[in-house]
């Protein structure tokens, strides 16, 4: 997707856009009602750290198994009525899950959430897209940021309910229908019509189409050059949004859990390893799109990958309640930018259909879900979960030597910026 025309939005786009921030909060605050209440569910069912990182496991392992089918989904629906659906049912997973007696319903409950959560995620940036289309400027980053108000909101209504000895079914219950209300609420106000795109930029991309069939003719052997650098670049942007993901995980499924039983906080202090991460995230993608605009998507990922790596390394190496986390906001902090960054870049990739990129880095991005849960915790019962957090410093590693795919600073007419000015007004 290419912005070129900038525009003052209309009250459509301007109530889509609400619409869509609803979407997301609601994303965020429900998944993270249930992440501080892990610590007691684990003690309920009377698992390991193995058993326990298996079974949040089938969250992502979920969204992998059902992540390809979100795109069926949304042109059958369309992506507004999709995510909408698909919400009702995760909050229907997560409150399964928090009443789960056995290991195996829990897991199971965990894996239909994740399947949703998967849809919700992709039919939720489908639509934020065409907004941002018709938008005519980058807003991508402020619908992320408004998914981590989400996750603060719900951390700490999850903080609140524990602090007041609240039973797990009647919290998850509330929140399950509070959030499902505000969902279909939203509804009502995103934009109507199919998600395909207007007649004139379809003419416009087959003209751009056929354009670039000529340049490659013309080359000769450029069509496989060219194939070769997109799928290169593809598995990096691929990468990058995994360590993203690697670090909100050990926020989700560990942070709790290090500072109550590796670090005795209490429970209520527990969930502020969590809080602290997420906030520190919606901090990030607030000033996202002005440091992007400003520095470029590279330049940006790579200040924050080594933000991620050196806060929560110094944590690890120096354990202590309010350094551990202060290290989990660093590494929020840090990753803030880096799956809009990863959509973004993917989406605009030469040789592939609209919105084939997007696709494939929402799904393959939740491997990191998928494999860090059981690989953290089988080296917490070797070593400790101490070490099994070095996955996050080392995600952030990761992100500085990968982020050359990213885009580069734009330089731009002194005129294009009084229009983005006077645009944003």
């Amino acid at each position: 997707m290419t912005i070129d025309v900038l525009r003052r939005p209309g009250l459509a786009e301007r109530q889509a856009r609400a619409a869509v921030a609803v979407l997301f909060f609601t994303n965020g605050a429900l998944f993270a009602n249930l992440l501080p209440r892990y610590p007691q569910i684990k003690a309920d069912l009377g698992i390991g750290n193995a058993a326990y990182g298996l079974a949040v496991a089938a969250f992502p392992a979920g969204a992998v198994v059902a992540g390809l089918a979100a795109g069926v989904l949304v042109r059958r629906l369309g992506s507004a009525r999709a995510a909408v659906a698909s919400t009702l049912l995760t909050a229907a997973g997560i409150l399964v899950a928090g009443l789960s007696q056995s290991v195996v319903l829990f897991a199971m409950a965990l894996f239909l959430a994740g399947a949703m959560d998967a849809f919700t995620d992709v039919a939720q940036n489908a639509h934020g897209l065409r907004v941002q289309r018709r938008y005519g400027r980058s807003i991508i980053n402020s619908f992320h940021a408004i998914w981590s108000i989400g996750a603060v909101t719900g951390g700490a209504m999850a903080a609140g309910a524990i602090a007041l000895d609240l039973p797990l079914g009647v919290h998850l219950l509330i929140s399950g229908v509070l959030f499902g209300i505000a969902a279909c609420v939203a509804l009502r106000f995103c934009l109507p019509g199919p998600d395909t795109e207007p007649a004139e930029e379809t003419e416009t991309e087959t003209k751009e189409a056929k354009g670039e069939s000529r340049e490659k003719a013309s080359a000769g052997g450029g069509r496989s050059a060219m194939t070769s650098r997109t799928r290169y670049v593809l598995a990096a942007l691929v990468l990058i949004a995994t360590a993203g993901t690697l670090v909100e995980d050990a926020g989700n499924s560990w942070a709790a859990l290090y500072l109550s039983d590796s670090l005795n906080a209490s429970a209520a202090l527990a969930a502020s390893g969590f809080i602290a991460l997420v906030g520190a995230q919606f901090v990030g993608r607030i000033l996202g799109d002005r440091l992007v605009d400003r520095f470029g998507q590279r330049a940006v990922a790579r200040a924050g990958g080594f933000i991620a790596a050196a806060g929560m390394g110094l944590a690890l190496a120096v354990p202590t309640v309010p350094g551990t986390i202060l290290g989990f906001a660093a590494a929020g902090f840090g990753v803030a930018t880096l799956v809009p960054a990863a959509m973004h870049e993917a989406d605009e990739l030469p040789g592939l259909k609209p919105g084939s990129g997007l696709t494939i880095v929402s799904w393959l991005m939740r491997l990191g879900f998928l494999l860090s849960p059981p690989v953290v915790g089988l080296v917490a019962d070797e070593a400790g979960l101490r070490l099994g957090l070095l996955v996050v410093p080392l995600a952030g590693a990761l992100v500085v030597v990968l982020a050359g795919v990213l885009g580069a600073r734009k330089r731009r007419p002194a005129g294009d910026e009084g229009q983005e000015s006077a645009a944003a007004r």
